[in-house]
């Protein structure tokens, strides 16, 4: 295997760096060359307390092996936090080229009995606290031609997940996200991707692994490594890695059926049809998804004569 690709020069910051996935990746983007802002306040699997020592034990692996970074503490859960993050990159290693947000908790209850405290810790983590990172870095990123984005989804995310409502919930809003500053960012050369990782780490506390297949956090950090890399040429996609497995995840439609009017009774008829993707639809995010998603709707109408151009 021939060298791996370089990050000399650049400066990312990665929330949740402090261990498990985060972790990997803070070292690995560290490792060829990146200048790493470590961020984790060390809190509990639940975000109960605070340790110090996670991100700044990870901060001195990377000194000793060589390379350069910076530990954070902040929290990202509140707009003032987020931003104390991104000013240590700027306070320490002048800019921000970089941003993974990988933080996290899981605060787990049925929905019929989850508390809305509950829901709203894990949102403020996971979901507020990717627009707090992203909302102070998007425009310097873009002032300066230049930024690549990877925010972390989860199959919870996607396909949802027993006794995680907010998880869920909070995963799959940072896809919309993502895609907004994906298309928001396309003339400034600043992408943004989504990561649906999988790996053993602490998240998996509770869950008998015995049976998996290898898959720790190093099978997942090459892919969020290339999502930060100068070279990633897509934007506004999601991309799985769990078990060695890379593969790329996206919304689909069915063609769909055209009426120009509609009754209850008739979409039920109609709905072997309606649901049909023997022939899938998708329309990239990037660079308009939005607008082919509209126009490939009136142009059934249009070609059913009820719409004129």
């Amino acid at each position: 295997m021939g060298e791996d690709l370089r990050f000399d020069g650049r400066v990312a910051v990665v929330t949740g760096g402090g261990r498990g996935l985060g972790r990997s990746y803070a070292t690995l983007l560290a490792a060829h060359g990146a200048k790493v802002v470590v961020n984790d306040p060390g809190g509990s699997l639940d975000g109960a307390g605070v340790d110090d020592s996670a991100a700044h034990q990870v901060v001195r692996e990377i000194a000793e092996a060589g390379g350069h970074a910076v530990a954070s503490t902040e929290s990202v859960a509140t707009p003032e936090g987020g931003r104390a993050v991104i000013d240590t990159a700027l306070g320490h290693f002048g800019g921000i080229d970089i941003l993974v947000h990988n933080a996290g908790i899981v605060r787990r209850a049925p929905l019929s009995e989850m508390t809305y405290d509950d829901f709203e810790a894990v949102l403020d983590v996971h979901l507020r606290g990717a627009f707090h990172v992203v909302r102070p870095a998007f425009p310097l990123m873009c002032e300066a031609g230049y930024g690549r984005i990877v925010l972390t989804s989860s199959i919870g995310g996607l396909y949802g997940n027993d006794e995680v409502a907010n998880y869920a919930a909070a995963k799959a809003g940072v896809v919309g996200l993502s895609n907004v500053a994906a298309r928001e960012g396309a003339a400034h050369n600043v992408t943004s991707n989504v990561i649906v990782p999988a790996a053993v780490t602490r998240m998996a506390e509770g869950i008998d692994t015995s049976a998996y297949p290898p898959m720790g956090p190093e099978l997942v950090a090459p892919v969020v490594g290339y999502l930060a890399h100068e070279s990633c040429s897509v934007t506004g996609e999601m991309f799985i890695a769990l078990a060695g497995r890379v593969a790329m995840a996206a919304v689909t439609e069915s063609p769909g059926v055209y009426r120009p009017s509609w009754s209850m009774a008739e979409v039920g008829d109609e709905l072997d049809e309606i649901r049909d993707r023997t022939h899938p639809v998708t329309f990239p995010v990037v660079p308009d998804g939005h607008g082919d998603h509209i126009r490939y709707s009136f142009a059934m109408a249009r070609q059913a004569g009820q719409v004129h151009a």
